[in-house]
């Protein structure tokens, strides 16, 4: 896993403000007086934090973002971040000032001197913000420093950051999940991985090809069957509560050649985060499994390779679904719904959910809809999708919805199959949808989550820098804290 250095809480105190070697933070608003910790480091350095409050410079910051006076004299310190915040900010204004905080780690120890404020959703921001993927570096840089939080009641603040912790540690994972090489996490090493999970309290479930085979899973098998790794079906179970789970679906297409509708070259490294969306799944369970959370909730995760080989299938193919409907393959790049549409019907006659939710990256259409800022979002169920999209507000991930309708249906009606795989370029995000909705059952509550756009980045993203973004697991954590927790 990446680095991740637990924070350290301790008591408020005016004199580490002097010694800290490290880096320093404190807050102000601009036109107000300055609080303790600010006043402290105001008096080092012989009002040079005073000046900084009252100049332009600062009056321009939004709330959350700061100014840093680098190897202020007076200090030990070798930088002085102060950041703008009201006194009693927003959850979005903490957060903001958290991605800062992490923005401008370095190696050295960072003194966050929090004083009063809330801590969760700062800690969280600046954890998450920190963030570095150096797994196949030969000579990595050194981790960011701890965090070492000042605060007016240390255990208390420990105890109110547990859930924002396994948050971050899951985010991380996700992660690096997405970020990993596809030699290095194939379908067998990540079903490894998964297994490994039972330490936490979940229930681990690991079903190869010849199980796949006889529950009747040959979508997925006929994705995976030109590839050397086999095909798998994980399921994470988190019994936290009684009664019907959640059931969360993941695609997880390790490598996306396009099979014999093989993509281009340019741009073909960046398939590896073709699972992104059970990277996902698996990073939401290990947060509810850290939590304790009080809720039932099962993952299922698709594990396949898509690959050209002889053995590969061929456009014009047709296959038997899970369900008993058959699927003409018109194109074998559309691949990440034929392993939904077995896994969404085996959660639902296994499990019988009282939702089922899915993630994939499915479509370079809804990134054309919606760049790389909102994941689509499409549901059967219209308080579901409002739940999420709340949800997803609440911890500063974008979502947008997006339409369904039987007119679409036309589009993926085939000639010899009772379905074709793609409806081709118009409105492809949502006849891909359209198609996975063919999976449901008309009473489960659905949701269909096309994460395209956002898994993976080339610029920052809300809560971490380029690469991979690991969105959807605070959104997915906040939606099951709001609507599927019990007590």
């Amino acid at each position: 896993m990446s680095s991740f250095a637990t924070p350290e809480f301790l008591p408020f105190a005016l004199d580490p403000i002097a010694s800290h070697t490290g880096r320093v933070v404190v807050f102000n608003d601009a036109d107000t007086p300055l609080p303790r910790a600010a006043k402290r480091a105001d008096k080092l350095t012989r009002g040079a934090v005073a000046r900084a409050v009252a100049s332009a410079a600062f009056g321009k910051l939004k709330p959350g973002q700061g100014l840093v006076l680098n190897w202020p004299a007076g200090m030990q310190a070798e930088a002085l971040q102060i950041i703008r915040l009201p006194r009693k900010p927003q959850p979005a204004e903490l957060r903001k000032a958290g991605l800062s905080i992490g923005k401008a780690a370095t190696e050295s120890a960072t003194l966050i001197c929090l004083d009063a404020l809330p801590p969760a959703q700062l800690v969280q921001a600046a954890l998450l913000r920190a963030y570095q993927y150096q797994a196949q570096k030969s000579q990595p840089k050194p981790p960011f420093g701890a965090f070492q939080i000042m605060v007016k009641e240390a255990d208390a603040a420990s105890d109110a950051c547990t859930g924002a912790l396994a948050r971050a540690r899951a985010v991380h994972l996700t992660r690096d999940l997405v970020n990993a090489p596809a030699n290095v996490l194939t379908t067998e090493s990540f079903a490894a991985q998964i297994r490994d999970m039972a330490a936490l309290g979940l229930e681990i479930t690991i079903l190869d090809e010849p199980a796949l085979e006889q529950a009747g899973l040959r979508a997925l098998l006929a994705v995976g069957q030109g590839s050397a790794s086999p095909s798998k079906l994980a399921i994470l179970h988190w019994k936290g509560a009684e009664g019907a789970p959640l059931a969360v679906v993941g695609k997880g297409v390790m490598f996306d050649t396009g099979g014999i509708s093989l993509k281009p070259a340019a741009g073909m490294e960046e398939m590896t985060m073709d699972m992104g969306g059970a990277a996902v799944t698996v990073g939401l369970m290990q947060a509810l499994a850290e939590r304790r959370a009080r809720a039932n909730v099962v993952g299922l995760v698709g594990l396949v390779e898509n690959m050209p080989d002889g053995t590969a299938q061929r456009p014009g193919d047709v296959v038997r679904s899970m369900k008993g409907d058959t699927i003409e393959v018109i194109n074998t790049d559309a691949e990440g719904r034929l392993v939904l549409a077995d896994v969404l019907w085996y959660a639902q006659q296994n499990f019988k959910p009282r939702a089922i939710i899915d993630l994939a990256t499915l479509t370079g259409a809804i990134i054309i809809a919606l760049g790389h800022d909102k994941a689509g979002v499409f549901s059967n169920d219209d308080a579901l999708a409002a739940q999420f999209l709340r949800a997803a507000e609440s911890v500063g991930e974008g979502a947008w919805r997006m339409p369904l309708g039987a007119a679409y249906d036309k589009q993926i009606d085939s000639r010899i199959a009772d379905m074709k795989n793609t409806g081709g370029r118009p409105a492809g995000a949502i006849t891909a949808a359209q198609f996975l909705q063919r999976f449901v059952e008309p009473d489960t509550p659905w949701m269909h989550l096309d994460i395209a756009g956002v898994a993976l980045t080339k610029s920052d993203s809300a809560h971490a820098p380029k690469g991979a973004s690991g969105w959807g697991v605070l959104a997915l954590d906040a939606l099951i804290v709001a609507e599927f927790e019990s007590g």
